[in-house]
C-alpha cells in the first residue's frame, strides 16, 4: 500500500473516532436532559397523585362519617323501634290475658244468664230487676213516682204502676216468654229453627192478648189508654221486629206498648218530665193565686190609705183654720186683756163691741 492509502484509513479512523466520541456526549447530554425531565415530571405527577389522592381521601372520609352517622342513627332507630316492640308486645300479652280473663268471666255470666233464663221464675225476677235498675236510673222514687205489684182497684196487679199527673196511672209488667226463643238459639238444625221460631211468635202474640185482658187499662180508675210490656233484652226486642213486624201494629192495636231497656229509659224520662211539668203548672197556678190575692189585699189597702189621706187632709184644713183664726182672736183678747191690766186697754164697751164684731 502507499501511504495515500494509509493517510485516507487513519482520517477515516480519527474521524470515526471523533464521531463516536461526539455521539457519546451527545447521548450523555440527551440523556441528562431526559433525566431531568423525567424527574421534573415525576415530581409533579407525585404532587399532583398526592393532591388527587388527598382529595380521594377526604372524600371517602366524608362519606365514611356520613355513613357512620347514618348507622347510628339507623341503630338509634332500630333499638327505639325494638325497645317499641317490646312494649307492645307486652302491653299485647297483657291485653290477650285481660282478654282470655274477661272472656272467661263473660262466659260464666253467660252460662248463669242461660240458667236464668231457662228459669221460669229467676226470668221474672231477672226482668224485674233490669227495669228496676232502669226506673232508678231515671231518678224515679218508689212511692212517689211508681209503686211494685199493688192490686188496683179493677184487681189487677200489675208489676209496676207509675203515678201521673192528676191521679193518673200507667201500667207495665215484665214477664215475657223466652223458652221457644232460647230453644231456637240453641237449635241446631234449621227446622228445628223453624219450628221454635214460629212457637216463640206465637208466644209473644198470645202474651200481648194476655195483657191486654188483664184490665191493666181502665180509663174509669184513672189508667192511661195502653198498658207497657217490657223486653228485658234488646236483641230479643229487635229480632222481633225483624222476624215479624207486624206484632208491633198488633199490639199498638190492642194497646200494647213493646219497651226495651233503651226506649223504656226514654218512655219513663217523658214520664217524669211530664210529672215535673204538672208541678210546674201547678205551682205556677199557685203563684198566680197568690199575685191575685196580693193585688186585692193592696187594693184595699190603697182604698183605705186614701181615706186616711182624705181624713188627714181635712184635719189639716181645719189645724189651719183653727191657727190661722181662733189663735189669732185669743191673742187679740189676751193682748186686751194685758193692757186692761197695765190701763193702757180700750174701754170695756169697746172690748165688747170689738168681741161682737170678731
Amino acid at each position: 500500500m502507499n501511504i495515500s492509502v494509509w493517510v485516507f484509513l487513519g482520517g477515516i479512523l480519527v474521524f470515526g473516532l471523533f464521531f463516536g466520541v461526539a455521539i457519546f456526549y451527545l447521548k450523555e447530554i440527551v440523556r441528562k436532559e431526559v433525566r431531568q425531565e423525567f424527574e421534573f415530571s415525576r415530581g409533579q405527577m407525585q404532587e399532583k397523585a398526592t393532591g388527587e389522592l388527598n382529595q380521594q381521601r377526604q372524600a371517602v372520609e366524608n362519606s365514611v362519617k356520613s355513613l357512620k352517622d347514618d348507622l347510628a342513627r339507623y341503630e338509634k332507630i332500630v333499638r327505639d323501634f325494638e325497645k317499641d316492640r317490646t312494649e307492645k308486645y307486652g302491653n299485647l300479652a297483657n291485653e290477650l290475658k285481660r282478654a282470655s280473663t274477661e272472656t272467661a268471666r263473660l262466659q260464666d255470666t253467660t252460662n248463669h244468664l242461660t240458667s236464668i233464663l231457662g228459669n221460669v221464675k229467676k226470668r221474672g225476677e231477672w226482668g224485674e230487676r233490669m227495669a228496676e235498675d232502669i226506673i232508678q236510673l231515671c231518678g224515679l222514687k218508689e212511692g212517689i213516682n211508681y209503686r211494685k205489684q199493688k192490686q188496683g182497684e179493677s184487681g189487677s196487679k200489675p208489676d209496676y204502676t207509675f203515678l201521673l199527673p192528676d191521679k193518673h196511672t200507667v201500667n207495665m209488667d215484665v214477664k215475657f216468654p223466652l223458652n221457644n226463643y232460647l230453644q231456637m238459639v240453641n237449635a241446631a238444625e234449621t227446622a228445628q229453627k223453624d219450628m221454635f221460631l214460629k212457637q216463640f211468635l206465637i208466644d209473644v202474640k198470645n202474651r200481648i192478648k194476655e195483657i191486654q185482658g188483664r184490665e191493666y187499662i181502665s180509663p174509669a180508675d184513672g189508667t192511661l189508654d195502653f198498658v207497657m210490656l217490657f223486653i228485658p233484652n234488646e236483641q230479643v226486642f229487635g229480632f222481633i221486629q225483624e222476624a215479624d213486624p207486624g206484632i208491633m201494629d198488633m199490639a199498638l192495636k190492642q194497646k200494647v206498648i213493646l219497651c226495651s231497656p233503651f226506649t223504656l229509659y226514654a218512655t219513663l224520662g217523658i214520664i217524669r218530665q211530664a210529672f215535673e211539668s204538672f208541678h210546674y203548672e201547678k205551682a205556677t197556678k199557685e203563684i198566680v193565686k197568690a199575685v191575685e190575692l196580693f193585688s186585692q189585699t193592696y187594693n184595699k189597702f190603697k182604698e183605705r190609705f186614701l181615706e186616711l189621706e182624705a181624713k188627714i187632709a181635712a184635719a189639716s184644713t181645719k189645724y189651719y183654720e183653727i191657727q190661722s183664726t181662733s189663735f189669732k182672736e185669743l191673742d187679740t183678747k189676751i193682748r186686751k186683756i194685758q193692757e186692761l191690766k197695765t190701763g193702757q186697754g180700750m174701754s170695756l164697751s169697746e172690748d165688747k163691741h170689738l168681741s161682737s164684731s170678731g
